[in-house]
């Protein structure tokens, strides 16, 4: 009789490195790390209805079973997970093909071996705002270096750009990095040359938290110029990816990367782009996600700020040229009028968070903030009487310190 995956993954010593509480849930995430692509929608929402325990166990027993097929199709789309059986079939398809144990017990003793953490949903250093992206989200994340600094993930924001940067970008980028550290904020990137190293050194240079997300497995550090930056960010910042060891840094994986970067961030800034730069697709995903997208303006003979002023065009962001207006985009009223005494409940500061500097309709207040229209219109009164809300004739949104 053939050993379940999870029993046999569950033997591995190598469990025990990577994580302190080896329960069948968080294995069950491991695995499934291994076995599905980032924003599998299906696997999302088995986990989601059945726990992923279960949802492992139905994956490895129903590959041809009619009757048990169209009853988690039944259940899925009866919790809210709209599910045809063809895509279920699909699923359980080619999640088959990754389903050998011994390659998953493989890859966590790779892990184990290099000091790679293991984090969960529920863990302290998960970081929150990931919960927002539903059955896209990831079901683990790798981790090589702190948790400590994850669990401040809380403060991030992204600084992406143009792999092919100009000096223009550079010194904006550090510029913007020293002062957000010195506002105790995290910087978050994607490690790639250009943009995202530069803020990835800048913050290592004010001695900053910063934290790099891989598209690849965790035991692929990429780009291979960027090896020795990358063990700096491990040795005091964090080095984050939903891959196990093992697995290459593809496009499609880079573009679910930009997902995480917008999702774990409060807010994300392009200092540089071109027309179809990749940090696009991280913008894209913080405007459908609700976060403040804040964009740097370049010279208007620049391809590589072509990007940036296509989003100021397009896109519902907020032109910034300083840490302090970076701020403004997070923190409102803590980061623009230091010394005013604001005290505001947990509702009001939903609120707050879900605000940016440009108008926004309540329906979006809703989504971004996670609250009930009648808890986001009792909050918004308060948020104005203080200063730091007003509602316009385009929506409510958050006032600056000019204002």
């Amino acid at each position: 009789m053939t050993v379940p995956v999870l029993d046999r993954v569950r033997g591995s010593r190598a469990v025990g490195d990577l994580t302190s509480d080896a329960n069948d849930d968080t294995v069950a995430r491991m695995v499934w790390s291994s076995i599905v692509e980032p924003g599998d929608r299906i696997a999302g929402a088995l986990i989601d209805v059945y726990g992923p325990a279960d949802a492992l166990a139905f994956a490895e027993t129903t590959t041809d079973r009619a009757t048990d097929i169209e009853r988690a199709r039944v259940t899925l789309t009866d919790c809210g997970h709209p599910t045809t059986e063809d895509e279920l079939r699909e699923a359980l398809a080619r999640w088959t093909a990754r389903l050998e144990a011994a390659n998953v017990v493989a890859q966590l003793e790779v892990a184990a071996r290099m000091g790679a953490r293991v984090v969960i949903p529920g863990d302290d250093a998960w970081p929150l705002g990931l919960s927002e992206l539903g059955n896209h989200a990831p079901h683990a994340l790798w981790l090589r270096g702190n948790c400590a600094t994850l669990e401040r993930a809380g403060r991030a924001i992204a600084i992406v750009g143009a792999r092919a940067s100009t000096g223009y970008g550079e010194h904006v980028t550090m510029e913007l990095v020293s002062g957000l550290v010195r506002k105790q904020f995290v910087i978050v990137s994607g490690a790639a040359y250009g943009i995202d190293g530069m803020a990835h050194r800048a913050a290592l240079a004010e001695e900053g938290d910063t934290i790099a997300v891989l598209a690849g497995g965790i035991d692929r550090l990429y780009p291979s110029g960027h090896d020795a930056l990358l063990h700096r960010i491990i040795a005091t910042g964090a080095v984050i990816t939903e891959m196990p060891p093992g697995f290459s840094p593809t496009k499609w994986r880079f573009l679910q990367r930009n997902r995480l970067i917008a999702a774990m961030c409060r807010a994300t800034v392009v200092v540089e782009a071109g027309w179809r730069s990749g940090s696009l697709n991280t913008a894209h995903h913080a405007v459908e996600l609700g976060r403040p997208l804040g964009v740097v303006p370049g010279p208007v003979t620049s391809a590589s700020s072509a990007g940036c002023h296509r989003l100021l065009r397009e896109e519902p962001c907020t032109c910034v040229t300083t840490a302090d207006e970076v701020a403004e985009l997070v923190d409102g009223i803590e980061a623009t009028r230091a010394g005013t005494a604001t005290s505001v409940s947990a509702n009001e500061q939903r609120a707050l968070d879900a605000l940016s500097t440009k108008p926004r309709a309540i329906d979006d207040l809703m989504i971004a903030s996670g609250m009930s229209r009648a808890e986001v219109e009792s909050a918004l009164g308060p948020l104005a009487l203080r200063g730091l809300a007003e509602e316009t004739p385009a929506g409510w949104r958050r006032k600056a310190a000019s204002d």
